[in-house]
């Protein structure tokens, strides 16, 4: 492999595919909405004493957003695309090697949802001058999304080489990503509803004539809950919750104050089994069971092992497609166009 080659098929790809109007135009939409939700978000999150932290987060998951929603649009396409256009095979004859070839391209689809984050940063400096940004997150962050951007393009990349035709490697790009971001929550939330087991409330009975709770006393009422202690792990592969449990967060109080440290909370939290409640009336300062911050220092970090799943189903397909495009190729699928 030679880096020469690499950013000329590089520069290529990106000048073949971007050349248009419309992508100047899609990120000029893209500052537009950025600027749109700065806004909301400072009055949004106005009553938090240092509103810049949540403003930062809910910034850095817009651009995730985007680039999930886009960046499979752009590099589901990279290798059948020029296949099916028949100006892959003269590159395929030149000095350029298979590993040439696809890291070119894979750079070139880092490239179209690395443009995203570069629009989003003067958004993220503003943010941060609202307060409550701390270094660590924003490194870990922009660390995070930096690369589920190279995971979302490698995805892309992977099934264009797989796949025989350009619309089904794009729609096959968009439900793997789309298995990741929603499909996740979906096996999180139905596998904790049919999980379900019994847990017990108690209560202080109250006296009939005084109307004071019985203090030496307790009642109990069973009632079935569900189990999402059993589940949680679904959601270790979702990209947002890989980047709001991977970035050190903020608590006030013991709540959160910003977006990732509400993702963080609500994935850590569905890590207790609910199976006991207890109201004491007799106690009332003295209940309420753990705050935010507690149970995020309690409970299990997944980031890691989330990203690693996204980077072996990434990879795996990326090798898969490294292997498929190889020359001299042993067989192609029927109908593939050569030159």
């Amino acid at each position: 492999m030679n880096a020469t080659r690499i950013a000329t098929i590089a520069r290529l790809e990106l000048t073949q595919r971007l050349r248009s109007v419309g992508w100047y135009v899609m990120l000029g939409v893209f500052a537009l909405l950025l600027l749109i939700i700065t806004v909301l978000s400072f009055l949004a999150f106005s009553f938090v004493p240092q509103a810049g932290a949540g403003v930062y987060s809910v910034i850095v998951n817009f651009v995730l957003l985007l680039v999930v929603l886009v960046s499979p649009a752009l590099s589901g396409n990279a290798i059948n695309g020029d296949r099916d256009a028949a100006t892959l095979a003269p590159v395929q004859v030149t000095m350029a090697s298979t590993g040439d070839i696809m890291l070119g391209k894979l750079l070139a689809a880092i490239a179209t949802g690395g443009a995203f984050l570069l629009v989003a940063l003067p958004f993220l400096f503003i943010g941060m001058l609202g307060g409550g940004v701390s270094l660590p997150m924003v490194l870990v962050s922009i660390g995070i999304l930096a690369a589920e951007i190279v995971i979302v393009a490698a995805l892309g990349v992977g099934l264009s080489g797989l796949l025989a035709r350009p619309l089904f490697s794009v729609a096959a790009t968009y439900l793997v990503v789309a298995a990741l971001v929603v499909g996740t929550l979906i096996a999180f939330g139905l596998g904790g509803a049919v999980v379900r087991t019994e847990a017990i409330s108690y209560t202080r009975p109250y006296d009939q004539v005084t109307g004071e709770p019985i203090c030496d006393e307790w009642e109990e009422y069973p009632y079935e809950v569900p189990r999402y202690d059993y589940v949680w792990g679904f959601l270790a592969a979702n990209p947002f919750v890989v980047l709001a449990d991977a970035t050190p967060v903020e608590f006030s109080d013991g709540y959160p104050v910003d977006m990732f440290g509400t993702i963080k909370t609500g994935v850590r939290m569905a890590q207790y089994p609910p199976v006991e409640q207890r109201w004491d009336d007799c106690n009332i300062g003295e209940q309420g069971g753990l705050t935010p911050e507690e149970a995020v220092a309690d409970s299990v970090p997944s980031w890691f092992v989330g990203l690693a799943i996204q980077v072996v189903l990434a990879g795996g397909l990326f090798a898969g497609a490294w292997a498929r495009t190889r020359t001299p190729a042993r067989r192609l699928p029927p109908g593939t166009r050569i030159a």
